[in-house]
Protein backbone atom coordinates (compact mmCIF):
# COMPACT_ATOMS: atom_id res chain seq x y z
CA UNK A 1 0.00 0.00 0.00
CA UNK A 2 0.95 3.70 -0.67
CA UNK A 3 -0.13 6.74 0.23
CA UNK A 4 0.47 9.19 -3.26
CA UNK A 5 0.22 12.57 -0.53
CA UNK A 6 3.05 11.90 1.24
CA UNK A 7 6.53 13.33 -0.37
CA UNK A 8 9.71 13.91 1.62
CA UNK A 9 12.90 15.24 0.23
CA UNK A 10 15.32 14.29 3.00
CA UNK A 11 18.46 16.70 3.48
CA UNK A 12 21.48 17.27 4.99
CA UNK A 13 21.73 13.05 6.04
CA UNK A 14 24.60 10.79 5.50
CA UNK A 15 22.69 8.85 3.29
CA UNK A 16 23.89 5.40 2.40
CA UNK A 17 23.58 4.39 -1.34
CA UNK A 18 25.20 1.99 -3.88
CA UNK A 19 28.73 2.35 -3.55
CA UNK A 20 28.86 4.09 0.13
CA UNK A 21 27.55 7.19 2.08
CA UNK A 22 27.31 10.69 0.50
CA UNK A 23 25.25 13.73 1.86
CA UNK A 24 23.19 14.19 -1.27
CA UNK A 25 18.60 14.75 -0.64
CA UNK A 26 16.64 11.42 -0.64
CA UNK A 27 13.48 12.10 -1.56
CA UNK A 28 10.07 10.06 -2.01
CA UNK A 29 6.89 10.07 -3.59
CA UNK A 30 4.01 7.86 -4.15
CA UNK A 31 5.84 5.55 -2.03
CA UNK A 32 9.13 5.45 -4.41
CA UNK A 33 12.15 7.15 -4.63
CA UNK A 34 11.93 9.69 -7.19
CA UNK A 35 15.50 11.87 -8.87
CA UNK A 36 14.32 15.49 -8.45
CA UNK A 37 13.12 17.20 -4.86
CA UNK A 38 9.49 17.38 -5.29
CA UNK A 39 8.11 17.14 -1.22
CA UNK A 40 8.33 18.78 2.06
CA UNK A 41 12.53 19.43 2.72
CA UNK A 42 13.47 17.94 5.83
CA UNK A 43 16.81 18.62 7.31
CA UNK A 44 18.39 15.30 8.78
CA UNK A 45 21.75 16.71 9.86
CA UNK A 46 22.95 14.17 12.38
CA UNK A 47 21.11 11.05 10.88
CA UNK A 48 22.08 8.62 8.76
CA UNK A 49 19.54 7.06 6.24
CA UNK A 50 19.67 3.41 4.86
CA UNK A 51 17.78 0.89 2.90
CA UNK A 52 15.14 -0.81 5.16
CA UNK A 53 16.28 -3.65 6.51
CA UNK A 54 14.57 -7.35 4.49
CA UNK A 55 14.29 -9.30 7.17
CA UNK A 56 14.32 -13.19 5.73
CA UNK A 57 13.86 -15.58 8.66
CA UNK A 58 12.55 -14.58 12.00
CA UNK A 59 10.71 -16.31 14.34
CA UNK A 60 10.67 -13.70 17.29
CA UNK A 61 6.76 -13.25 16.74
CA UNK A 62 6.14 -16.09 19.10
CA UNK A 63 6.46 -14.25 22.04
CA UNK A 64 3.54 -11.80 20.44
CA UNK A 65 0.95 -14.45 19.08
CA UNK A 66 1.23 -16.92 22.13
CA UNK A 67 2.51 -15.07 25.29
CA UNK A 68 1.70 -17.68 27.32
CA UNK A 69 0.07 -21.29 27.21
CA UNK A 70 -3.74 -20.64 26.57
CA UNK A 71 -3.54 -16.90 25.95
CA UNK A 72 -3.40 -17.61 21.95
CA UNK A 73 -6.77 -15.74 20.96
CA UNK A 74 -6.41 -12.40 19.40
CA UNK A 75 -4.06 -13.27 16.89
CA UNK A 76 -4.69 -10.47 14.87
CA UNK A 77 -3.29 -8.12 18.08
CA UNK A 78 -0.33 -10.46 17.99
CA UNK A 79 0.46 -9.32 14.63
CA UNK A 80 0.15 -5.62 15.40
CA UNK A 81 2.60 -5.73 18.01
CA UNK A 82 4.68 -8.13 16.31
CA UNK A 83 4.49 -5.31 13.72
CA UNK A 84 5.62 -2.66 15.86
CA UNK A 85 8.87 -4.32 17.07
CA UNK A 86 10.17 -4.70 13.45
CA UNK A 87 9.23 -1.22 12.98
CA UNK A 88 11.38 -0.09 15.85
CA UNK A 89 14.33 -2.31 14.53
CA UNK A 90 14.15 -0.78 11.03
CA UNK A 91 13.00 -4.21 9.55
CA UNK A 92 10.69 -3.09 6.68
CA UNK A 93 9.71 -6.45 4.92
CA UNK A 94 9.78 -9.04 7.38
CA UNK A 95 9.70 -12.94 6.94
CA UNK A 96 7.68 -14.92 9.98
CA UNK A 97 8.80 -18.54 9.45
CA UNK A 98 6.38 -20.81 11.25
CA UNK A 99 6.50 -24.53 12.15
CA UNK A 100 4.63 -27.43 11.51
CA UNK A 101 6.46 -29.70 13.26
CA UNK A 102 5.58 -33.20 15.15
CA UNK A 103 7.06 -30.95 18.05
CA UNK A 104 3.61 -30.11 18.75
CA UNK A 105 2.40 -27.31 20.81
CA UNK A 106 3.39 -23.85 18.81
CA UNK A 107 4.94 -25.83 16.34
CA UNK A 108 2.17 -28.06 15.64
CA UNK A 109 -0.24 -28.33 12.53
CA UNK A 110 -3.59 -26.72 14.49
CA UNK A 111 -1.32 -23.50 15.75
CA UNK A 112 0.06 -22.97 12.69
CA UNK A 113 -3.08 -22.87 10.30
CA UNK A 114 -4.34 -20.32 12.47
CA UNK A 115 -0.70 -18.34 12.68
CA UNK A 116 -1.31 -18.49 8.07
CA UNK A 117 -4.77 -17.78 8.39
CA UNK A 118 -4.27 -14.75 10.42
CA UNK A 119 -0.89 -13.46 8.08
CA UNK A 120 -3.13 -13.67 5.28
CA UNK A 121 -6.08 -12.13 6.61
CA UNK A 122 -4.45 -9.11 8.54
CA UNK A 123 -0.95 -8.70 6.59
CA UNK A 124 -2.44 -6.66 3.99
CA UNK A 125 -3.88 -3.87 6.59
CA UNK A 126 -0.25 -3.63 8.06
CA UNK A 127 2.11 -0.55 6.89
CA UNK A 128 5.20 -3.28 7.17
CA UNK A 129 5.62 -6.36 4.32
CA UNK A 130 5.06 -9.41 6.41
CA UNK A 131 4.97 -12.53 4.87
CA UNK A 132 4.55 -16.11 5.82
CA UNK A 133 7.70 -18.76 5.29
CA UNK A 134 6.48 -22.41 6.78
CA UNK A 135 9.30 -24.45 8.09
CA UNK A 136 8.18 -27.99 7.32
CA UNK A 137 9.31 -31.40 9.28
CA UNK A 138 10.71 -33.81 6.85
CA UNK A 139 9.41 -36.97 8.19
CA UNK A 140 5.45 -35.98 9.14
CA UNK A 141 4.77 -38.19 5.58
CA UNK A 142 1.53 -38.35 6.14
CA UNK A 143 1.41 -34.66 5.69
CA UNK A 144 2.88 -34.53 2.47
CA UNK A 145 0.56 -35.46 -0.25
CA UNK A 146 -1.43 -32.17 1.06
CA UNK A 147 0.47 -30.07 2.03
CA UNK A 148 0.82 -28.18 -1.79
CA UNK A 149 -2.47 -27.67 -1.42
CA UNK A 150 -2.57 -26.14 2.53
CA UNK A 151 0.54 -23.58 1.28
CA UNK A 152 -1.67 -22.33 -1.65
CA UNK A 153 -4.56 -21.54 0.45
CA UNK A 154 -2.43 -20.13 3.17
CA UNK A 155 -1.11 -17.80 0.20
CA UNK A 156 2.28 -19.35 1.81
CA UNK A 157 5.30 -18.60 -0.77
CA UNK A 158 8.08 -20.04 0.87
CA UNK A 159 8.99 -23.12 2.44
CA UNK A 160 11.98 -24.35 4.30
CA UNK A 161 12.83 -27.80 5.44
CA UNK A 162 13.80 -29.06 8.50
CA UNK A 163 14.61 -32.05 10.38
CA UNK A 164 15.12 -32.10 14.19
CA UNK A 165 15.04 -35.61 14.95
CA UNK A 166 17.67 -37.03 17.06
CA UNK A 167 18.40 -39.66 15.08
CA UNK A 168 21.30 -41.05 16.66
CA UNK A 169 20.19 -41.24 20.03
CA UNK A 170 17.12 -43.07 18.77
CA UNK A 171 19.09 -45.27 16.42
CA UNK A 172 20.89 -46.17 19.50
CA UNK A 173 17.71 -46.96 21.66
CA UNK A 174 18.56 -44.14 24.04
CA UNK A 175 15.99 -41.40 25.08
CA UNK A 176 16.59 -37.85 23.16
CA UNK A 177 17.81 -35.20 25.43
CA UNK A 178 14.68 -32.92 26.82
CA UNK A 179 12.48 -35.11 25.69
CA UNK A 180 10.34 -35.09 28.35
CA UNK A 181 9.90 -30.92 28.44
CA UNK A 182 9.35 -31.40 24.81
CA UNK A 183 6.30 -33.85 25.15
CA UNK A 184 4.80 -31.64 28.09
CA UNK A 185 5.18 -28.21 25.44
CA UNK A 186 3.39 -31.11 23.01
CA UNK A 187 0.43 -32.22 25.56
CA UNK A 188 1.36 -35.78 24.96
CA UNK A 189 2.79 -38.10 28.08
CA UNK A 190 6.75 -38.87 27.31
CA UNK A 191 5.67 -42.08 26.80
CA UNK A 192 3.30 -41.31 23.67
CA UNK A 193 6.09 -38.50 22.57
CA UNK A 194 8.75 -41.05 22.49
CA UNK A 195 6.88 -43.48 20.24
CA UNK A 196 5.88 -40.81 17.96
CA UNK A 197 9.78 -40.21 17.66
CA UNK A 198 10.58 -43.51 17.03
CA UNK A 199 7.74 -44.22 14.55
CA UNK A 200 9.35 -41.34 12.63
CA UNK A 201 12.75 -42.34 12.52
CA UNK A 202 12.10 -45.87 11.85
CA UNK A 203 10.37 -44.32 7.97
CA UNK A 204 13.46 -42.39 7.71
CA UNK A 205 14.60 -44.40 4.34
CA UNK A 206 11.12 -43.16 2.99
CA UNK A 207 12.04 -39.86 3.42
CA UNK A 208 14.19 -38.99 0.12
CA UNK A 209 11.36 -40.41 -2.00
CA UNK A 210 8.65 -38.16 -0.37
CA UNK A 211 10.68 -34.64 -0.37
CA UNK A 212 11.51 -35.40 -4.25
CA UNK A 213 7.49 -35.63 -4.61
CA UNK A 214 6.72 -32.84 -2.57
CA UNK A 215 9.49 -29.90 -3.88
CA UNK A 216 8.57 -30.81 -7.54
CA UNK A 217 4.93 -29.64 -6.68
CA UNK A 218 5.71 -26.99 -4.60
CA UNK A 219 8.46 -25.94 -7.44
CA UNK A 220 5.64 -26.00 -9.96
CA UNK A 221 3.39 -23.90 -7.90
CA UNK A 222 6.07 -21.36 -7.79
CA UNK A 223 6.96 -22.09 -3.69
CA UNK A 224 10.63 -20.32 -2.89
CA UNK A 225 12.11 -23.29 -1.26
CA UNK A 226 15.37 -23.78 1.33
CA UNK A 227 17.07 -26.20 3.48
CA UNK A 228 17.70 -25.79 7.19
CA UNK A 229 21.20 -26.69 9.35
CA UNK A 230 22.59 -28.57 6.53
CA UNK A 231 25.78 -30.55 7.65
CA UNK A 232 27.55 -31.77 4.86
CA UNK A 233 27.95 -31.27 0.93
CA UNK A 234 26.01 -34.09 0.18
CA UNK A 235 23.02 -33.07 2.55
CA UNK A 236 23.12 -29.80 0.01
CA UNK A 237 23.87 -31.42 -3.08
CA UNK A 238 20.63 -33.26 -2.40
CA UNK A 239 18.30 -30.40 -1.80
CA UNK A 240 19.88 -28.03 -4.62
CA UNK A 241 18.91 -31.52 -7.01
CA UNK A 242 15.47 -30.75 -6.11
CA UNK A 243 15.39 -27.14 -6.67
CA UNK A 244 15.61 -26.52 -2.77
CA UNK A 245 18.15 -23.39 -3.44
CA UNK A 246 18.13 -21.53 -0.12
CA UNK A 247 20.83 -22.85 2.42
CA UNK A 248 19.60 -21.72 5.94
CA UNK A 249 21.74 -21.47 9.02
CA UNK A 250 24.45 -24.00 7.50
CA UNK A 251 25.92 -25.46 10.43
CA UNK A 252 29.43 -26.33 8.84
CA UNK A 253 31.60 -24.67 6.34
CA UNK A 254 31.79 -27.50 4.34
CA UNK A 255 27.65 -27.29 4.17
CA UNK A 256 27.99 -23.27 3.12
CA UNK A 257 30.30 -23.78 1.06
CA UNK A 258 28.83 -26.30 -1.28
CA UNK A 259 25.40 -24.29 -1.17
CA UNK A 260 27.54 -21.26 -2.90
CA UNK A 261 29.74 -23.58 -5.31
CA UNK A 262 26.11 -24.79 -6.63
CA UNK A 263 24.65 -21.47 -7.25
CA UNK A 264 22.53 -21.53 -4.14
CA UNK A 265 21.78 -18.58 -1.58
CA UNK A 266 23.21 -18.79 2.25
CA UNK A 267 21.26 -16.82 4.85
CA UNK A 268 22.89 -16.33 8.42
CA UNK A 269 21.99 -15.29 11.56
CA UNK A 270 22.41 -11.80 12.65
CA UNK A 271 22.24 -12.83 16.60
CA UNK A 272 25.62 -15.65 15.42
CA UNK A 273 27.38 -12.69 14.22
CA UNK A 274 26.70 -10.07 17.04
CA UNK A 275 27.56 -13.10 19.49
CA UNK A 276 30.93 -13.87 17.71
CA UNK A 277 29.70 -16.87 17.57
CA UNK A 278 26.73 -19.73 17.42
CA UNK A 279 25.45 -20.82 20.45
CA UNK A 280 25.19 -24.78 19.86
CA UNK A 281 28.95 -24.83 18.56
CA UNK A 282 28.22 -24.41 14.51
CA UNK A 283 30.54 -23.00 12.44
CA UNK A 284 30.97 -19.23 12.83
CA UNK A 285 28.33 -16.74 11.20
CA UNK A 286 31.27 -14.49 10.96
CA UNK A 287 33.67 -16.38 9.71
CA UNK A 288 31.64 -17.35 6.94
CA UNK A 289 30.59 -13.84 6.47
CA UNK A 290 34.59 -12.79 6.56
CA UNK A 291 34.91 -15.57 3.46
CA UNK A 292 32.05 -14.32 1.19
CA UNK A 293 29.86 -17.17 2.30
CA UNK A 294 27.06 -15.27 3.49
CA UNK A 295 23.68 -13.32 1.05
CA UNK A 296 21.82 -12.51 3.78
CA UNK A 297 21.53 -12.06 7.39
CA UNK A 298 18.49 -13.24 9.44
CA UNK A 299 17.24 -11.92 12.38
CA UNK A 300 16.35 -15.81 13.53
CA UNK A 301 14.95 -15.19 16.94
CA UNK A 302 16.36 -11.68 18.16
CA UNK A 303 14.70 -8.42 15.64
CA UNK A 304 17.70 -6.13 16.55
CA UNK A 305 19.81 -8.43 15.52
CA UNK A 306 20.34 -7.63 11.72
CA UNK A 307 20.97 -4.01 12.20
CA UNK A 308 23.69 -4.37 15.23
CA UNK A 309 25.02 -7.43 13.04
CA UNK A 310 25.70 -5.15 10.05
CA UNK A 311 26.75 -2.29 11.86
CA UNK A 312 29.47 -4.23 14.09
CA UNK A 313 30.75 -6.15 10.48
CA UNK A 314 31.52 -2.06 9.55
CA UNK A 315 32.53 -1.05 12.82
CA UNK A 316 35.03 -3.64 13.44
CA UNK A 317 36.53 -3.02 9.76
CA UNK A 318 35.52 -6.69 9.03
CA UNK A 319 33.18 -5.03 5.76
CA UNK A 320 32.57 -1.96 4.75
CA UNK A 321 29.44 0.28 5.13
CA UNK A 322 27.68 -0.60 1.95
CA UNK A 323 29.10 -4.37 2.06
CA UNK A 324 27.89 -5.07 5.88
CA UNK A 325 24.33 -3.15 5.34
CA UNK A 326 24.14 -5.12 1.69
CA UNK A 327 23.70 -8.46 4.07
CA UNK A 328 20.50 -7.03 5.81
CA UNK A 329 19.16 -5.24 2.84
CA UNK A 330 19.71 -5.74 -0.96
CA UNK A 331 21.17 -9.39 -0.11
CA UNK A 332 17.99 -10.85 1.30
CA UNK A 333 16.06 -8.77 -1.03
CA UNK A 334 17.83 -10.78 -3.74
CA UNK A 335 16.90 -14.13 -2.24
CA UNK A 336 13.56 -13.56 -1.98
CA UNK A 337 13.32 -12.35 -5.79
CA UNK A 338 12.05 -8.82 -4.27
CA UNK A 339 14.10 -7.06 -6.60
CA UNK A 340 12.17 -3.46 -6.05
CA UNK A 341 13.92 -2.82 -3.07
CA UNK A 342 17.25 -3.14 -0.52
CA UNK A 343 18.61 0.01 -2.02
CA UNK A 344 18.09 3.16 -2.31
CA UNK A 345 17.94 4.09 -5.62
CA UNK A 346 15.55 6.06 -8.47
CA UNK A 347 12.41 3.83 -8.70
CA UNK A 348 12.67 1.75 -5.83
CA UNK A 349 10.51 1.35 -3.04
CA UNK A 350 10.88 4.05 -0.51
CA UNK A 351 11.86 1.44 2.37
CA UNK A 352 14.40 3.28 4.49
CA UNK A 353 15.05 3.94 7.78
CA UNK A 354 16.90 7.07 9.72
CA UNK A 355 19.36 6.34 12.59
CA UNK A 356 20.42 8.66 14.92
CA UNK A 357 24.38 8.91 14.38
CA UNK A 358 25.90 9.23 17.03
CA UNK A 359 23.59 5.95 18.83
CA UNK A 360 22.65 3.94 15.69
CA UNK A 361 19.86 3.94 17.66
CA UNK A 362 16.38 3.63 14.89
CA UNK A 363 14.78 7.04 14.90
CA UNK A 364 12.09 6.55 12.23
CA UNK A 365 11.09 3.72 9.44
CA UNK A 366 9.26 4.13 6.51
CA UNK A 367 7.67 1.65 4.30
CA UNK A 368 6.45 1.97 1.11
CA UNK A 369 6.29 5.80 1.67
CA UNK A 370 4.71 5.35 4.75
CA UNK A 371 5.82 6.17 8.48
CA UNK A 372 5.59 2.82 10.25
CA UNK A 373 7.90 4.24 13.22
CA UNK A 374 9.06 7.47 14.46
CA UNK A 375 10.11 8.14 18.33
CA UNK A 376 12.15 10.88 19.64
CA UNK A 377 14.30 14.30 18.28
CA UNK A 378 13.78 13.05 15.06
CA UNK A 379 9.70 13.56 14.93
CA UNK A 380 9.65 17.54 15.27
CA UNK A 381 11.37 17.88 12.35
CA UNK A 382 8.91 16.01 10.07
CA UNK A 383 6.18 17.62 11.51
CA UNK A 384 7.56 21.37 11.27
Amino acid sequence: MTNPELAFDLTDAEVLRPGGLDRGAVSFRSGLIVEDTIGKPVDLRGYLVLPGIVDVHGDGFERHLAPRRGAMKEMAEGLVATEAELSANGITTAILAQFISWEGGLRGLDFAEQVFAAMRDVAPSLVSDIRAQLRFETHQLSLCADLPERVRDWAVRYVVFNDHLPHERLADGRVPKRMVGQALKAGRSPETHLALMQELHAASDQVPGAMDQLCAALSAAGVQMGSHDDRTAAQRADWQARGVNVAEFPETLEAAKAAKDAGGAVVLGAPNVVRGGSHNGNVSALDLVSMGLCDALASDYHYPSPRRAALMLWQTGVLDLDAAWRLVSAGPAGVLGLHDRGVLATGQRADLLVLDRETLRVAATFVAGRVSYMSGAVAPRFMH
